[in-house]
Formats: C-alpha cells, sequence, structure tokens
C-alpha cells in the first residue's frame, strides 16, 4: 500500500522583513574568513538571492532562520530589507543542501559558458563569483584542448583547475587512460595527475621537450621512469580486478575459523600442539574483522 508523500513546507514562496526573521545561530569570525563566505556576500551583492531562506513560524510571531543564515547577512550587507522565504512546517534545522553535490568542476564551467552566451559579461561574472576576470576566462576555455571522451568520464568528478591544464599537454589516447586511472583510484587531485604527466611516453605528448625539460630529467631516467610506472599501472589494475574475489575468499574463510575457534577443545588443542597455527588464524579473524568494520564505516 502506497502512502501519500506529506510535504512538510508551504508551497508558495512569501516575501519577509528582514527584521521578522530571527537567525538561532550566529555566522562566526572563522566563517567570514572563508572563500565561501565571500562568494556568497558577491553573488547576492551583484545579482540578488537566487535559493529563498529557509524559515519556520514562531510562537512570538516573527520567523525562526533554519537555513540561509550567510544568505541573510549578505543581505543585510546589502541593505536589503525583504528576502524570499519558503515557510516549512516544523523547526527542523534540515536543508536539503545537504543532500546535493556540489557543483563540479566541469559543470561550472558550463555554468560559466551558459551564462556569458546569455550576454553576461566577464566581469560581472567575476563580481558574483568573488574571482579575478582572468580566472573567469581560464574556467571558460577550461575544455580547450580536452578530448570529448575525458569530459564524458569526469563531468561530474571534483577535478582541480589545474589538472585539466596537464592533461591538456597530453594527446587524446593518454588523457583517456590518465582519466581512467583516476576514477580507479578515486584521486582527482592536481599532484597525482601531475606524476601520470611526468611518467608518460613521449609518443603520449604533444610536446615532450617542455616536460623533460620541467622535470629536469634525463632522456635515461625518464625511459626508467615511464617503465616503472607502466609496471606500477599493471600491478595496480590486476590487484583491482582480483580484489573482490580476494576479499569474498577471505570472509568465507574468516567465518570459518572464528566458528572453529570458538570451541574450547579446538583452541586447546591448536594451542599445545601448534601455536604458531593458532596465532596466524587469530590475526586472519582480525584482519577479516577490522575491514569489515572499515568498510561499513564508510
Amino acid at each position: 500500500m502506497t502512502r501519500a508523500v506529506k510535504v512538510s513546507f508551504e508551497r508558495q514562496v512569501i516575501m519577509l522583513a528582514l527584521g521578522d526573521i530571527l537567525p538561532v545561530r550566529t555566522v562566526s569570525e572563522k566563517i567570514r574568513g572563508t572563500v565561501k563566505y565571500k562568494r556568497i556576500i558577491a553573488s547576492v551583492a551583484e545579482v540578488g538571492l537566487i535559493e529563498p531562506l529557509s524559515v519556520c513560524r514562531h510562537r512570538s510571531g516573527g520567523y525562526l532562520l533554519l537555513d540561509g543564515h550567510i544568505r541573510l547577512e549578505a543581505l543585510r550587507l546589502s541593505v536589503k530589507d525583504q528576502a524570499p522565504c519558503i515557510v516549512a512546517d516544523d523547526d527542523e534545522a534540515f536543508t536539503y543542501n545537504k543532500r546535493v553535490n556540489r557543483l563540479a568542476t566541469i559543470q561550472e564551467h558550463y555554468m560559466i559558458v551558459r551564462a556569458m552566451e546569455r550576454g553576461v559579461s566577464e566581469q560581472k561574472l567575476a563580481r558574483a563569483l568573488n574571482l579575478d576576470v582572468k580566472v573567469i576566462r581560464q574556467r571558460r576555455n577550461l575544455l580547450a584542448g580536452i578530448s570529448k571522451d575525458v569530459t564524458e568520464l569526469l563531468k561530474d568528478k571534483a577535478v582541480g583547475h589545474n589538472a585539466f591544464q596537464k592533461l591538456r599537454k597530453m594527446k587524446p589516447i593518454r588523457q583517456l587512460e590518465v582519466a581512467e586511472l583516476m576514477i580507479s583510484a578515486n584521486n582527482y587531485t592536481d599532484r597525482y595527475v601531475k606524476a601520470l604527466l611526468a611518467t608518460s611516453k613521449a609518443a603520449d605528448l604533444h610536446r615532450p621537450d617542455d616536460l623533460r625539460k620541467a622535470t629536469g630529467l634525463t632522456s635515461e631516467q625518464m625511459v626508467r621512469l615511464e617503465r616503472e610506472m607502466s609496471s606500477v599501472t599493471e600491478n595496480y589494475k590486476e590487484m583491482e580486478a582480483s580484489y573482490g574475489d580476494d576479499m569474498l575468499v577471505l570472509v568465507v574463510a574468516s567465518g570459518f575459523l572464528e566458528r572453529m575457534l570458538t570451541k574450547p577443545e579446538i583452541e586447546r588443542f591448536l594451542a599445545n600442539r601448534h601455536p604458531e597455527f593458532l596465532k596466524h588464524f587469530r590475526s586472519i579473524v582480525s584482519s577479516a574483522s577490522l575491514d569489515q568494520s572499515t568498510t561499513a564505516g564508510v
């Protein structure tokens, strides 16, 4: 039997005077020093409030602010007197923002490109995002020289902006290999991509001589590094392919050993006749239990 979904907020967005909205916490000095705070302040000052505040009615006649404390402060700094608000049914300070993935780097690029196509100037975007105009231009051109397959793979990943500069130095096939390695290792940092760039073969790069000058390595050292990195990559892929099967065998074996060691006569026999076996069996059970608890905590 299906149940009707209950809407936990009023359907209409209402305009409230800022004086009627009561914050439930203060914005600390630590938060005021963050990049996020400065961007919200700049965005509200430049383009206004995009996302309404979340409030609930209070017995005193005012409204408690559930979500949007920085936005409220930004409105006050912009000398606004009203704010659009969503009214919740209760005072549960839950915000759906906690369930929304943050904007990925490629998605941010698309947002900037669309805004500029609609006539928004670089200067206005820079003011709204609290960024330098040069940074806006770099992010607009983020995917220049990047393979479409790589763009598709990384479109929802939190890849560092500088990582794309390094990917751009590689040819499309190597870009795709590096993107797959990033996803397999769940590592999207600039340093990781830089390491993969440094170990790329000369044939996989657009300008291999520039890379050798930047790294300071000789041709022989580069060849040796490429060979070692290729070997490490192959070993990593083999381990990744067999990891699931190995873990299944380990869990089954450790379960059997754990049941066996719960029998006092077996444990006593092993302790008297084969203490080294007992030590290894306990180590296997302990390792498997640790792996399972770590996985459950992720």
